[in-house]
């Protein structure tokens, strides 16, 4: 298990590295290209088989305990350490991250983007792979944030290389962004480690915040969550979002929602709910502020850019839809209590599940259109994909309706746990507060149906003759290729076990997540 781990951290960058190397001639298959490509499917799916196994041997009696541990001195000077282990907290996402990155390898091997060489692009995605995996493993507070600080270099590479109209402006809006907010969150995280004497994440979510004065976690949780609001992205610190999405490459879309969004959520979680617990007390209401308005916020300019006439770019428009998303995410975070966290971890592996798979989808379209502007896709009456792609238009219609929150879907359970946590906020939260964020978030699942079911009619439905043009047949239009229902499947599959099985993850969050917010107490 200690093994498992360390090689799941460790052996996408060594594949990076490959990646860059000549390939053997027996290996080169069609063409070098191709045998990158391989290379890059091989790699992320031995991290997925890995991760596999490391859950089939993880102990489910126990997940509030840290398992898989290696713990090994790194700079004595400052007491760094090499300190690895998951927990029913960090498990769902670390098998999330590497079940994404080998779907979007597997899909890059059909389906590349344009850009400068196949070379380039595979190592920088293991890179990203890696650096996303150590962030869900590492226990201490310097190693988080070098893993947290590693992703920014390759996706702004895949932004700015491999990416669509206006990459370079977006790219360097996503990095200036994310190391501003960083450069803040060292500071949080040096004055923690340097007034408790320790950056051991585990030492200091059990001494749960005593060896810290209350101005000491206040002024932690305000500059550490400043970096994390940026990166996971809370209103007012979310406009590098729409950008990135709106001209990153399918896939790069995919991981940025997918992944990396959910790194600044589980910072949170993991290291201000336990180690600053009277800071975060007192931000919680405005926390919860912030995420009743983006709730809100994301869902009204969804709406604007799904009317006719709007003009509104699809990827635009599922980039602004993960703003509310995630602010239900927040929401339950600020709760403070079991239930809104659990609804908030739940969330956030739904929201990875299925606007990866949305991304997927507008990704493909595009490329069959050519164009991803709303206006265009719907045409006079409807772009008509129930007529022309059938099963392209019914996983649209399903991943629309999963992302709505429909019951017996994913999307359901954590929005509803996450309100549920507002709705009775810990003792000491003001109770009148966080029921007008409740009432708020609950509005704003409304206007999510509303921009979802509206793109759905003007995406999905109409008269395929006019759709197609009239010299054209109903099925111009090319239907789900095999490769795009290799990498979707298992998506769509697990939106549907998570809804209809929800105990599979609470049963693993919640032991972790009621001995993190006991102070490390079982």
């Amino acid at each position: 298990m200690q093994f498992l781990l360390a090689f799941i951290v460790a052996a996408p960058l060594l594949g990076a590295a490959a990646a860059l190397l000549p390939a053997p001639p027996g290996l080169k298959g069609k063409s070098p290209e191709q045998a990158v490509l391989r290379h890059g499917v091989t790699v992320t799916g031995v991290i997925l088989a890995a991760a596999i196994a490391l859950a089939a041997g993880f102990d489910h009696d126990a997940p509030s305990r840290f398992q898989a541990t290696t713990d090994i001195s790194w700079i004595q000077a400052l007491n760094v350490r090499i300190h690895l282990g998951i927990d029913g907290i960090s498990l769902p996402l670390l098998l999330m991250t590497a079940l994404l990155f080998f779907l979007c390898a597997l899909y890059s091997y059909f389906k590349l983007p344009a850009g400068p060489s196949a070379k380039g692009f595979v190592a920088l995605l293991l890179v990203l792979e890696s650096g996303t995996l150590a962030t869900f493993a590492v226990l201490d507070l310097l190693l988080f944030f070098l893993a947290f600080e590693m992703v920014l270099i390759p996706m702004y590479f895949l932004i700015a290389r491999w990416g669509g109209a206006q990459r370079q402006a977006a790219a360097w809006k996503f990095i200036l962004y994310t190391l501003l907010g960083s450069v803040v969150m060292l500071l949080g995280l040096l004055l923690i480690g340097l007034k408790s004497g320790t950056f051991d994440m585990v030492a200091l979510a059990s001494d749960n915040g005593r060896g810290l004065s209350r101005t000491t976690q206040i002024l932690a949780v305000l500059a550490i969550g400043i970096g994390l609001a940026v990166k996971t992205p809370m209103w007012p610190l979310h406009s590098w979002l729409p950008d990135a999405h709106t001209a990153a490459p399918t896939v790069g879309s995919v991981l940025l929602a997918g992944v990396l969004l959910k790194m600044g959520t589980y910072g949170f979680v993991r290291i201000l709910l336990p180690v600053t617990p009277d800071g975060m007390a007192a931000f919680a209401p405005y926390l919860g502020a912030f995420a009743a308005v983006g709730i809100v916020y994301g869902s009204l300019a969804c709406l604007a850019l799904a009317r006719k006439g709007g003009k509104g770019d699809l990827k635009r428009l599922i980039a602004y839809s993960s703003v509310g998303h995630m602010g239900f995410v927040l929401l339950g975070i600020a709760s403070m209590t079991p239930t809104g966290v659990n609804g908030a971890l739940f969330a956030n592996i739904a929201h990875g599940l299925i606007t990866g798979l949305l991304f997927f989808l507008v990704g493909a379209l595009k490329d069959r259109y050519g164009t991803a502007d709303l206006d265009t896709l719907a045409g006079a009456t409807g772009a008509a994909l129930y007529g022309r792609a059938p099963r392209f238009g019914a996983l649209l219609a399903f991943a629309a309706v999963a992302s709505l929150g429909l019951p017996g879907l994913a999307g359901f359970w954590g929005e509803m746990l996450a309100l549920f946590g507002a709705f009775d906020p810990a003792e000491g939260l003001s109770r009148p507060a966080f029921l007008t964020y409740t009432a708020v978030g609950a509005f704003g699942t409304l206007l999510t149906a509303a921009y979802l079911l509206i793109v759905v009619r003007r995406v999905c439905m109409g008269d395929p003759k006019t759709a197609a043009g009239e010299s054209a047949s109903p099925a111009a239009l090319a239907d789900i290729q095999h490769y795009e229902f290799a990498a979707w499947t298992p998506l769509a599959a697990l939106t549907v076990l998570a809804g209809l099985w929800p105990a599979v993850l609470l049963g693993l969050t919640d032991p972790a997540v009621q001995k993190l917010l006991a102070g490390g107490n079982s």
